[in-house]
């Protein structure tokens, strides 16, 4: 007599406890490449359009005689920190992935100030940093929904 089980048809594991399949998991990771490459070439374009307008520039950059953005912050800080936010963004609920975004958003504000203190960014003096505050809140926001978006349809 040949014991068999069955397979339930509704399993009593919640969505999260459930296991991803490896193409998931290869699906999200591939995500979280391309949301963090959009938001280096977003972010060294912003740089470009605002330092070539006068509104900041980086006096301490990486090869100052052929960049005029920061590309240390642009192809390393920005996407680390991007796929850092995603990650964490990800495992969270609405309401407290809103608050995170607030709280980055705020937190760039001191990060600005402490920047051009150490002397590695000057503002325009009409710079404001709300400025900084609602693009980079917008910036999570675009970024959030990219990761969304070829998190599902890769």
């Amino acid at each position: 007599m040949k014991n068999t089980a069955k397979q339930w048809k509704k399993s009593s594991l919640s969505s999260s406890q459930k296991r991803q399949s490896f193409s998931e998991k290869n699906n999200e990771w591939q995500a979280y490449i391309i949301a963090a490459l959009f938001s280096s070439i977003i972010g060294t374009y912003l740089d470009l359009f605002f330092v070539g307008i006068g509104m900041y520039h980086f006096p301490m950059r990486l090869f100052p005689d052929i960049f005029t953005v920061n590309i240390a912050f642009t192809l390393l800080i920005l996407p680390v920190s991007v796929i850092l936010f995603l990650y964490v963004a990800n495992r969270m609920l609405f309401l407290p992935r809103c608050m995170m975004v607030l709280t980055v958003s705020t937190a760039v504000i001191f990060i600005e100030k402490t920047a051009e203190q150490l002397g590695w960014l000057n503002h325009h003096p009409a710079w404001n940093h709300a400025y900084s505050f609602f693009g980079y809140m917008l910036f999570l926001i675009v970024v959030w929904s990219i990761f969304r978006f070829f998190r599902v349809k890769i």
